[in-house]
Protein backbone atom coordinates (compact mmCIF):
# COMPACT_ATOMS: atom_id res chain seq x y z
CA UNK A 1 0.00 0.00 0.00
CA UNK A 2 1.81 3.68 -0.93
CA UNK A 3 2.16 6.08 1.88
CA UNK A 4 -0.38 8.95 2.71
CA UNK A 5 0.76 12.10 2.53
CA UNK A 6 0.47 14.84 4.98
CA UNK A 7 1.26 18.37 5.65
CA UNK A 8 0.28 20.46 8.96
CA UNK A 9 0.76 24.01 8.45
CA UNK A 10 0.64 26.78 11.05
CA UNK A 11 2.04 30.22 11.51
CA UNK A 12 5.62 29.63 12.89
CA UNK A 13 5.75 25.95 12.02
CA UNK A 14 7.46 26.13 15.99
CA UNK A 15 4.87 24.47 17.51
CA UNK A 16 1.50 23.00 16.65
CA UNK A 17 2.31 22.32 13.44
CA UNK A 18 5.41 20.37 14.73
CA UNK A 19 3.55 18.42 17.94
CA UNK A 20 1.31 17.40 14.94
CA UNK A 21 3.73 15.73 12.38
CA UNK A 22 5.76 14.55 15.04
CA UNK A 23 2.38 12.66 16.26
CA UNK A 24 1.52 11.57 13.10
CA UNK A 25 5.15 10.07 12.39
CA UNK A 26 4.78 7.96 15.90
CA UNK A 27 1.37 7.59 15.02
CA UNK A 28 1.38 6.60 11.38
CA UNK A 29 4.34 5.18 11.71
CA UNK A 30 5.33 3.50 7.72
CA UNK A 31 1.69 4.27 6.41
CA UNK A 32 2.41 7.90 6.58
CA UNK A 33 5.25 10.47 5.00
CA UNK A 34 4.23 13.56 7.08
CA UNK A 35 5.82 16.61 6.99
CA UNK A 36 4.98 20.74 8.63
CA UNK A 37 5.55 23.87 7.33
CA UNK A 38 5.18 27.25 8.34
CA UNK A 39 3.70 30.44 6.79
CA UNK A 40 6.20 32.65 8.69
CA UNK A 41 8.61 30.14 10.18
CA UNK A 42 10.18 30.84 13.36
CA UNK A 43 12.07 28.07 14.54
CA UNK A 44 11.47 25.20 17.22
CA UNK A 45 9.42 26.91 20.51
CA UNK A 46 11.14 25.31 23.68
CA UNK A 47 7.95 24.38 24.99
CA UNK A 48 7.18 22.39 22.14
CA UNK A 49 10.29 20.60 22.51
CA UNK A 50 9.82 19.91 26.60
CA UNK A 51 5.95 19.27 26.72
CA UNK A 52 6.43 16.16 23.74
CA UNK A 53 9.42 15.04 25.24
CA UNK A 54 6.96 14.54 28.62
CA UNK A 55 4.97 12.21 26.52
CA UNK A 56 8.11 10.58 24.91
CA UNK A 57 8.51 12.34 21.61
CA UNK A 58 12.05 14.13 20.71
CA UNK A 59 11.39 17.23 18.04
CA UNK A 60 14.90 18.42 18.39
CA UNK A 61 15.71 16.96 15.01
CA UNK A 62 12.33 18.24 12.94
CA UNK A 63 13.33 21.77 10.97
CA UNK A 64 10.84 24.69 11.25
CA UNK A 65 10.14 25.02 6.85
CA UNK A 66 8.80 27.64 5.26
CA UNK A 67 5.05 26.53 3.29
CA UNK A 68 6.65 28.61 0.20
CA UNK A 69 9.64 25.67 -0.26
CA UNK A 70 6.14 23.00 -0.19
CA UNK A 71 5.23 21.32 -3.72
CA UNK A 72 1.73 20.98 -2.60
CA UNK A 73 0.89 18.81 -5.08
CA UNK A 74 3.15 15.64 -3.17
CA UNK A 75 0.48 16.05 -0.54
CA UNK A 76 -2.82 13.79 -0.12
CA UNK A 77 -3.70 15.66 3.01
CA UNK A 78 -2.69 19.37 4.16
CA UNK A 79 -4.31 20.47 7.97
CA UNK A 80 -3.97 23.91 8.92
CA UNK A 81 -3.86 24.65 12.61
CA UNK A 82 -4.30 27.89 12.63
CA UNK A 83 -6.22 30.45 11.18
CA UNK A 84 -3.71 32.75 10.29
CA UNK A 85 -1.69 29.48 8.12
CA UNK A 86 -5.95 28.41 6.58
CA UNK A 87 -5.98 32.29 5.20
CA UNK A 88 -2.48 32.83 3.78
CA UNK A 89 -1.98 29.36 2.19
CA UNK A 90 -1.88 29.06 -1.46
CA UNK A 91 -4.81 27.31 -3.28
CA UNK A 92 -4.31 24.04 -2.79
CA UNK A 93 -4.34 21.91 -5.69
CA UNK A 94 -7.44 20.00 -6.91
CA UNK A 95 -7.51 16.16 -5.50
CA UNK A 96 -5.89 17.39 -2.23
CA UNK A 97 -8.18 17.26 0.95
CA UNK A 98 -7.78 20.04 3.14
CA UNK A 99 -8.70 20.08 6.91
CA UNK A 100 -8.50 23.24 9.51
CA UNK A 101 -8.09 22.63 12.90
CA UNK A 102 -8.32 25.86 14.54
CA UNK A 103 -6.20 25.64 17.62
CA UNK A 104 -4.84 28.40 20.10
CA UNK A 105 -1.59 29.52 19.74
CA UNK A 106 0.16 28.06 23.23
CA UNK A 107 3.25 30.08 22.25
CA UNK A 108 1.28 33.55 22.49
CA UNK A 109 0.31 32.76 26.51
CA UNK A 110 3.09 34.55 29.05
CA UNK A 111 3.51 34.07 31.92
CA UNK A 112 5.74 32.28 34.42
CA UNK A 113 7.70 28.97 32.57
CA UNK A 114 5.24 26.21 34.66
CA UNK A 115 2.10 28.23 33.27
CA UNK A 116 3.85 28.45 29.68
CA UNK A 117 4.49 24.71 29.70
CA UNK A 118 0.34 23.84 30.71
CA UNK A 119 -0.60 25.31 27.56
CA UNK A 120 1.51 23.82 25.11
CA UNK A 121 -0.04 20.61 27.41
CA UNK A 122 -3.21 21.56 27.09
CA UNK A 123 -2.71 22.12 23.33
CA UNK A 124 -0.89 19.05 22.74
CA UNK A 125 -3.63 16.77 24.13
CA UNK A 126 -6.13 18.55 21.83
CA UNK A 127 -3.40 17.54 19.02
CA UNK A 128 -3.11 14.18 19.80
CA UNK A 129 -6.78 13.61 19.25
CA UNK A 130 -7.17 15.14 15.96
CA UNK A 131 -3.78 13.25 14.69
CA UNK A 132 -5.23 9.79 16.02
CA UNK A 133 -8.54 10.83 14.47
CA UNK A 134 -7.03 11.76 11.23
CA UNK A 135 -4.86 8.56 11.18
CA UNK A 136 -7.86 6.98 11.56
CA UNK A 137 -9.93 8.11 8.34
CA UNK A 138 -6.50 8.34 6.69
CA UNK A 139 -5.26 5.02 7.11
CA UNK A 140 -7.61 3.10 8.67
Amino acid sequence: MAKKHILFVCTGNSARSQMAEAFARYYGGDRVAVDSAGTRPAGINEYAQWAMNEVGIDISGQTSDALSEKDLNRFGWVVTLCGDARDHCPAIPSGVHTEHWDLPDPARVRGKPLERLEAFRAVRLQIERRVKDLLTRVVG
